[in-house]
């Protein structure tokens, strides 16, 4: 299943692959979205996911210094301890890790891993690289003599930034989204602590409503984990903004030791909301912790050891908070301890830093913002090539991802309920249909083909929904041409491969449920996107018959918990526990083989 692939470049290759990367990528933006040092502190060096390379910036001149075309898109980057190897994860299904030689500046091996692969991160002795697989759920464990894959660990759900505590030898591991049915009353993402040698797993729920987890670091002492994540609070109606009543912006503590929670901090002012935390760091001293929020274009610089100070001596003097209870719904916890730095680029995503300095990518400005953090300002900025005016499908995704002008107090973005344009796992209760009756977040790929929208299909279209969405969701009146953009870049969101194929093709099991599909369930699911756009009442919505919007199955197998209020975790649930009566298909005449072919089938779908 794994194989190497010791790379040895001619020059005709390289301007082939090179020519090839650029029809497939364009070479109009860089997007850069993950940064790491060197460990003399001499250089930086950026994965740039649009252009499909990495730059490596000399510190003291504040220039890129050299550009490294990759066979496909960047996601994540470490360097070893004797900074002679850069490793960049790159690519989706098939990911495969490169290994860049600094020296000769080129890709002297690759190992091929999961789905999408991202954040690797080698042991502590420097023998073994992990590497979080997003989309299949797991970490690739590669053996680094040989670049041999040595085993796989399954993780909870998209596993999308770990770190390593190398004093107790445990990877903290931040899981994207919640797993399981989301009309229980407690749905959360997980952190997973993971034994970097037995590889045993300890899974931390974080608390009820937090999704969208986005990036995690450990102190310099190996003792804490921080995890950037929102927490969604599914439980009230989707009437106002103020004081984070939809959405709060957090991180949550870990002890390593313990393996436990220690406390949930809120990001957000009491009137300011600081929307979408992403990118997180500790300076080398312990002294500062850093937070980059992808919404707000911030960087937050926190004092870590007065945070945790304050937090072991509640209640703290002029604050709101008495006990530890208390603090996940204290907007002023930080308070004379955070400094919010408004970032001269757009679209913060990771960070690193050298000394007392931040370097903070910029996705959409193809930037890097330097902050100091002794005096908690913005002190330049490194431009990563020539700055190109956006499109209209890239102003749109920035729309999308924008809550500093585009949202009420910069509590949230379209992103913070649709990360990456699909669903944060949640159910929320929205006005158009009337207030009490929470429906599940809708992944919004191919939303704008497949009319009407939302979930009872109230709204003719995509584009109606998206326009109400502005003014009921982010209390905003946009201009027009915003909400253009918004519907084009929507548009051209494509669905991304099944990681339940095999070498691009149907499994045997899926291949048997073909069939199976086709005489049951696609007379509703139809077409090219598995939809017949008709509202049916298969028995699960509110009473016996409200008729619901028949929803494509492109791309289902990533858009779980399942049915309008996210009772099903499982797609075999849709087929067995949830299809009373057989409503919605007959499966009651199935044999166990055939419904498990059956789903292998629907999870396989394009």
């Amino acid at each position: 299943m794994y194989r190497i692939y010791p790379i040895f470049f001619t020059v005709g290759v390289v301007i082939l692959l090179t020519f090839c990367v650029e029809l497939a990528y364009g070479s109009e933006y860089y997007s850069p979205s993950a940064i790491v040092p060197n460990k003399v502190g001499t250089h930086i060096y950026v994965a740039e996911h649009t252009a499909a390379r990495i730059d490596e910036i000399a510190i003291s001149s504040r220039t890129v210094s050299r550009t490294l075309t990759l066979p496909g898109n960047p996601s994540g980057l470490v360097m070893s301890a004797d900074d002679s190897k850069l490793y960049v994860a790159v690519g989706a299904a098939g990911g495969q890790v490169h290994v860049v030689d600094v020296s000769l500046w080129q890709i002297v091996a690759s190992v091929t891993v999961g789905h999408t692969p991202m954040a690797p991160v080698l042991s502590a002795d420097g023998t073994t690289m992990f590497v979080c697989n997003r989309f299949t759920n797991s970490i690739s464990v590669v053996r680094l003599s040989d670049y041999t894959v040595t085993g796989t660990i399954n993780m909870i759900r998209q596993p999308v930034a770990m770190a390593l505590s190398a004093s107790a030898g445990k990877l903290v591991v931040a899981n994207h989204l919640p797993a399981g049915a989301a009309n229980t009353g407690n749905i959360a993402s997980t952190v997973s602590i993971v034994d970097s040698l037995t590889h045993a797993i300890t899974n931390i729920a974080l608390p009820n409503g937090a999704s969208v987890a986005r990036g995690i670091c450990v102190s310099p002492d190996g003792t804490y984990a921080y995890v950037t994540h929102l927490v969604g609070r599914y439980q009230l109606p989707t009437s106002q903004l103020e004081r984070g009543w939809i959405w709060r912006n957090a991180i949550s503590i870990i002890n390593i030791a313990t393996t436990s929670l220690v406390n949930t901090v809120l990001l957000d002012d009491v009137e300011m909301g600081a929307a979408n935390p992403w990118g997180i760091a500790c300076s080398s001293d312990g002294i500062y912790l850093c937070v980059t929020h992808a919404g707000s274009h911030e960087l937050s610089v926190i004092n870590r050891q007065g945070m945790h100070s304050r937090l072991a001596s509640l209640p703290y003097p002029g604050g709101f908070s008495d006990t530890a209870a208390e603090v996940p719904n204290d907007l002023g916890f930080l308070s004379g301890l955070r400094t919010r730095v408004q970032l001269s680029g757009k679209g913060t995503r990771s960070v690193a830093t050298v000394g007392s300095i931040a370097y903070v990518p910029q996705y959409f400005s193809d930037s890097i913002d330097i902050v100091d953090l002794s005096t908690g300002t913005s002190v330049h900025s490194i431009l990563l090539g020539p700055q190109n005016t956006m499109t209209t499908q890239r102003l749109g995704e920035f729309y999308f991802n924008d809550a500093n002008q585009g949202t009420f107090q910069k509590w949230l973005s379209c992103a913070s309920c649709h990360p990456d344009g699909r669903s944060d796992a949640l159910n929320w209760d929205l006005a158009n249909d009337g207030y009490g009756s929470p429906r599940n977040a809708k992944s919004l790929l191919l939303a704008h083909q497949t009319p009407p929208a939302m979930i009872t299909g109230i709204r003719p279209d995509a584009e109606t929904a998206v326009r109400a969405g502005f003014k009921f969701i982010q209390f905003t009146i946009r201009d027009e041409a915003d909400a253009q953009a918004v519907d084009t870049y929507l548009n051209s969101m494509q669905p991304v491969a099944s990681p339940y194929l095999v070498d691009g093709q149907l499994s045997t099991a899926a291949q048997a449920g073909k069939p199976l599909f086709e005489a049951r369930c696609a007379s509703c699911h139809s077409g090219a996107n598995y939809t017949n756009q008709a509202k049916i009442s298969v028995g699960t919505g509110r009473g016996s018959g409200e008729a619901l919007d028949t929803p494509t199955l492109s791309e289902v197998w990533r858009t779980a918990p399942y049915l309008q209020d996210g009772r099903a975790a499982t797609i075999l649930d849709v087929l067995t526990t949830h299809n009373y009566g057989d409503a919605h298909g007959t499966t009651s005449d199935l044999t166990v083989q055939q419904i498990n072919q059956l789903e292998e089938y629907v999870l396989s779908l394009p």
